[in-house]
Formats: C-alpha cells, sequence, structure tokens
C-alpha cells in the first residue's frame, strides 16, 4: 500500500509541472510513462522500455474517445461518480494491457448490452448500480457511496 502511493506520488510529481509541448514520454528506472492530456484530465500508463510508445499514445486517445462516446463528452465528475462505467469500458477494451477491442461503437455496443442486462435481471425499484460493481474493490464501492457485497435479485445465491 505505501508502495502503491509512493508509485502514484512520483508519477504526480513527475507528470503534472510538465508544460504542454514538452515530450507525453517520461523514463523512470526500468519503466517509462506515457501520458496524454485532455483539458485537465491526465491518462497515464506505465509501460516496459521495449514497449512503442506512440501505439500507447493511440490506444489511450482511443480509450478517451470511447469514453467521450458513452459519457458525451468525458469530465472529472464522470470519472469519479461512475468509476463503474469508466472501468467497463476499460476492461471491455484492454485485456492483461493489451488492446482487444479497438471498435469504440463495438465497445459501446457491448457496455449498453451490459446495463440492459443487469437492468432485466433486476426487480423494479431495486439499486441495480451494487450488480455493476462486480470488479470493484470494497474501498472503490464504498467511495462510489454503495455498500460494499451487497447484491440483489438472482445474484445473490453464487
Amino acid at each position: 500500500d505505501t508502495e502503491k502511493r509512493r508509485i502514484l506520488r512520483d508519477i504526480a510529481s513527475d507528470v503534472l509541472p510538465r508544460q504542454a509541448k514538452m515530450c507525453n514520454i517520461i523514463e523512470k528506472g526500468e519503466y517509462k510513462m506515457v501520458y496524454r492530456r485532455y483539458a485537465s484530465l491526465y491518462f497515464v500508463a506505465g509501460i516496459p522500455q521495449g514497449m512503442n510508445e506512440l501505439i500507447v499514445l493511440e490506444q489511450i486517445h482511443l480509450f478517451v474517445e470511447a469514453l467521450d462516446g458513452y459519457f458525451n463528452s468525458v469530465c472529472e465528475l464522470d470519472l469519479v461518480f461512475s468509476l463503474h462505467k469508466s472501468l467497463s469500458i476499460l476492461f471491455e477494451m484492454f485485456i492483461g494491457g493489451m488492446l482487444c477491442e479497438s471498435n469504440k461503437r463495438e465497445v459501446l455496443n457491448c457496455i449498453i448490452e451490459a446495463e440492459a442486462l443487469v437492468e432485466e435481471m433486476s426487480k423494479a425499484g431495486e439499486d441495480t448500480s451494487s450488480q455493476l460493481d462486480d470488479g470493484l474493490s470494497f474501498h472503490e464501492q464504498f467511495q462510489l457511496g454503495r455498500k460494499p457485497g451487497r447484491r440483489g435479485g438472482q445474484n445473490s445465491q453464487r
């Protein structure tokens, strides 16, 4: 946990003070940080030395386009209050750090189908947002204002 905080602090101290016209690639030890800024949002990917930085920049852009398509111009509040939806888009596009689906329409269609399935399986008046949080940790669910681990309907008997 302290290692994770140190890494996040290092990323913030390295990326945030950089000017807009500076290179979007920072080499740090055996890894590189590739980042892209969109308005006030920063998207950062840590990659090994041998990986192509330009492909990673394009993948970040593709992810942001998918977020824009879902949220109609993504902003900080969308990412904070709909973290589970943002992660669903990310997980639909990438598996194990590798891009698996590059068609943003296909990604968004899969997300919409998943949301419709959750709505269909839930009872009327039930909070379905907890069913969409399966991939989140208890801490992340708590930050979203959910009751961690609470499941309703048919999913409660796994």
